[in-house]
């Protein structure tokens, strides 16, 4: 994953709780973490046989905080008022959640094994990650999105066996990741390959950040280059 990330990755990183992340992360101060709230919410599934009124307690809230997002991307606010309504609409959720799994907790009649202390701990150990959200508007509630952009992988992974080598299948991982961005961006993935192909070894090195699928978007697809094989 450190190859993947660079040592000179600043910025926010959303992912499970996965520790190899959490680990990377205290090596790298620079870098926010930032978690998913469907990981939380799915260890509260699991105690909701042995409890099933704590689990509907702690399902409450999270809906609550889904059904804020859900206004706030209707109404298609900019991230300053996306930031302002999570903070006084979808703040005061989290605050109460956090101190209901500490109050569940603290009623000791959880035996250390029990689903509900581990769904509780989850939250509890995750607080500062689950809570990046509320100051960064572009961080979603859920990794949803990457999981899904993830599943061609391992449906997949006997064709990756013919990478051969780690080097062949950290490529395929960046084409992965390439065409997984541009599917976010509504970006026809074979024109931004094709465009950035034909255009990298006439592009400035110093901005090579413009052919993100981000930046790209904005400086050249309303005019990309084509392949003359697709002109035929």
């Amino acid at each position: 994953m450190e190859n993947t990330l660079k040592q000179d990755f600043k910025g926010t990183l959303i992912s499970d709780g996965y520790a190899t992340y959490t680990s990377y992360i205290e090596k790298n101060k620079e870098i926010t973490h930032a978690q998913c709230r469907v990981h939380s919410r799915r260890k509260f599934i699991e105690a909701e046989t042995e409890y099933p009124d704590r689990v509907k307690e702690a399902l409450a809230m999270i809906a609550t905080l889904y059904k804020e997002e859900e206004r706030i991307e209707a109404q298609g606010s900019d991230e300053t008022s996306k930031r302002e309504r999570r903070l006084e609409k979808s703040k005061p959720v989290v605050d109460r959640f956090v101190e209901w799994c500490q109050q569940q907790l603290n009623l000791c009649d959880l035996r250390p094994s029990s689903p509900l202390r581990k769904a509780l701990n989850y939250v509890i150990s995750r607080e500062t990650e689950l809570r990046v959200l509320l100051e960064e508007p572009n961080v979603p509630l859920d990794t949803n999105h990457l999981e899904r952009a993830l599943r061609p992988i391992p449906m997949g992974r006997k064709n990756w066996l013919f990478c051969w080598t780690e080097v062949g299948a950290e490529h395929v991982g960046i084409i992965q990741s390439l065409i997984c961005t541009c599917k976010q961006h509504k970006i026809n993935p074979y024109t931004y390959l094709t465009n950035v192909l034909l255009r990298i070894n006439q592009h400035p090195a110093s901005q090579v950040e413009d052919l993100t699928s981000r930046l790209w978007e904005e400086k050249f697809a309303e005019n990309p280059l084509r392949s003359e094989l697709a002109c035929q």
